[in-house]
C-alpha cells in the first residue's frame, strides 16, 4: 500500500482537532495490520468517549482525503498511554515540574535510569532535579523520557 506522507496526514488531522480542543500526539501507521492509529490528547485526559468524539468528527473527512490512495484500511484513534515517551515540545512543557523517567543509550554518572523532576527543556537537552542534584541531559543520549508512573 502506498500510503500518503504521515506528515500530510497529521496536518489533515490536525485541521480537525485543534477546533476540537484536541492535540494529535502521534500518527502511526501499521503495515502489518493496515491500520492507521491516531494518539490524542485533551486538557482534560483522554477517555473512550474523547476517542469516540474524535474518530467520528474524522471519519468521514479522513476518507475523502484518502490517506491510503484507495487501499482499504482501519481508523483508530487511541489514548497515547500514561508512559508513553515524551515525542513533542507540548509533552515537555505538559510536564514541566512533574516527576519524569529518563532511560540512557549508556550510563551517566554510572546510571542507565534516571528519576526526577523535569526542570527545563530546550531543543537539545532536558534538565531533571534529582534528589542530590540538577543534571542536564542531551537528548541524544536519551532513549526514553516519560512522566513516572506511582502507585499508592
Amino acid at each position: 500500500m502506498q500510503l500518503k506522507p504521515i506528515e500530510d496526514i497529521r496536518a489533515f488531522l490536525e485541521n480537525i482537532a485543534t477546533p476540537m480542543g484536541v492535540e494529535i500526539v502521534d500518527v502511526e501507521f501499521d503495515k502489518r495490520t493496515q491500520a492507521l492509529t491516531i494518539f490524542i490528547e485533551t486538557e482534560n485526559g483522554v477517555d473512550l468517549d474523547a476517542c469516540e468524539k474524535y474518530h467520528n468528527a474524522i471519519n468521514d473527512p479522513i476518507d475523502e482525503f484518502d490517506p491510503s490512495n484507495g487501499a482499504p484500511y482501519t481508523l483508530n484513534v487511541s489514548s497515547p498511554g500514561l508512559d508513553r515517551p515524551f515525542k513533542t515540545p507540548r509533552d515537555f512543557e505538559r510536564n514541566l515540574g512533574k516527576e519524569i523517567e529518563i532511560k540512557l543509550f549508556a550510563p551517566l554518572k554510572g546510571k542507565k535510569f534516571i528519576e526526577g523532576v523535569l526542570t527545563a527543556y530546550d531543543d537539545n537537552s532536558v534538565t531533571v532535579k534529582t534528589d542530590n542534584e540538577e543534571i542536564k541531559i542531551s537528548k541524544n543520549k536519551i532513549a526514553k523520557i516519560n512522566k513516572a508512573i506511582k502507585f499508592d
